[in-house]
């Protein structure tokens, strides 16, 4: 009697066990009943008939890192689905660009279950079937573009594909959130090619910057050369004109000088006596002007017999003029 109690107590406690589920959070667990589906278990403890309901298994895929770095990719059968966003790494794969140029691209794929009885029961295989849908599109993408526009385009790439995983995912229960190209390698042909290119294109715009930098500063010298000949020119206009003006201010005092002096003859001896004393004036300065025209060494001048009758009347003049001051 007490071992049939105690075997009901062991098949009891193995049913419950059975029975419940506990699921974590984020997580459901499918649950079919003899063969169809039947609920979805939530977070949380659930209770299922057991052996009458049974949990569907889906495939997932699980990323390790295995020796030396490298990648590893597993997949196996699990029972709770994850409704989080999850990341898929491809391996980089060969795709061949407009122009005929084979080469590698890597891409990550975010995605998320939005629908879990559709990613069971639409489609078999979710991970492979993610993975192949995107490594054809990403082909049909870039086989579209050429080399240089694909380097150039990855946020165009990835947009469009995400359009297309999108639109193509949506009856697995499927959101694609965003598509990223990790990486694209060129043949090594090409990338020594694009290589020097690159260095020619730097050459090149340094030859540019330096020549603007020639231009600029030979147009500053210029301006330069013509702001400094300006001010020269300015300076030697006022200097001329300074000295234009103190010439005639000296030849105006010496104009009013003569006028009174002439004026004082006049008075004092008449009006002949004033033309002969400014005829001797000018006589004096002619002879000045003999006696000076050859600076180097000494000179004789020889004056004429009427220049003493000249000097003579300015002598009487001068004495003259002593005698009006007086």
């Amino acid at each position: 009697m007490l071992t049939v109690f105690g075997l009901l107590v062991v098949v009891v406690i193995v049913l419950a066990a059975k029975g419940i589920k506990i699921v974590q959070h984020s997580k459901i667990i499918i649950v079919e009943r003899l063969g169809k589906y039947h609920q979805t278990l939530e977070s949380g403890i659930n209770i299922i008939w057991p052996f009458i309901d049974k949990p569907r298994s889906i495939v997932w895929r699980f990323t390790l890192e295995g020796h030396a770095g490298q990648t590893v990719y597993l997949k196996k059968a699990v029972t709770d689905i994850d409704l989080r966003e999850t990341v898929y790494d491809f391996p980089s794969q060969s795709v061949i660009t407009a122009d005929n140029v084979q080469i590698m691209i890597n891409a990550v794929l975010y995605f998320q279950i939005t629908d879990p009885v559709k990613a069971v029961y639409e489609v078999q295989d979710l991970p492979d079937a993610i993975e192949k849908l995107t490594q054809t599109s990403l082909r049909n993408v870039v086989g579209d573009m050429d080399l240089d526009k694909t380097l150039t385009s990855r946020d165009t790439i990835n947009g469009t594909l995400r359009n297309l995983l999108e639109d193509a995912t949506n009856k697995w229960g499927v959101k694609v959130n965003r598509v990223e190209l990790q990486d694209i390698q060129p043949p090594e042909e090409i990338r020594a090619a694009m290589e020097k290119q690159m260095r020619a294109e730097r050459d090149r715009r340094a030859a540019i910057l330096e020549a603007e930098g020639d231009k600029q500063s030979a147009v500053l010298r210029a301006e330069g050369d013509r702001d400094a000949a300006v001010a020269d020119a300015e300076g030697a206009k006022k200097s001329e004109i300074l000295r234009a003006e103190g010439d005639a201010q000296a030849r105006l005092l010496r104009a009013q000088a003569e006028a009174e002096a002439i004026e004082r003859v006049m008075a004092a001896a008449g009006e002949k006596e004033a033309v002969r004393y400014l005829t001797a004036l000018r006589y004096i300065d002619s002879l000045e002007l003999i006696a000076k025209r050859d600076s180097g060494g000494d000179k004789l001048v020889f004056m004429p017999y009427e220049s003493s009758g000249v000097l003579g009347s300015l002598g009487g003049i001068k004495e003259l003029l002593s005698n009006v001051k007086s």
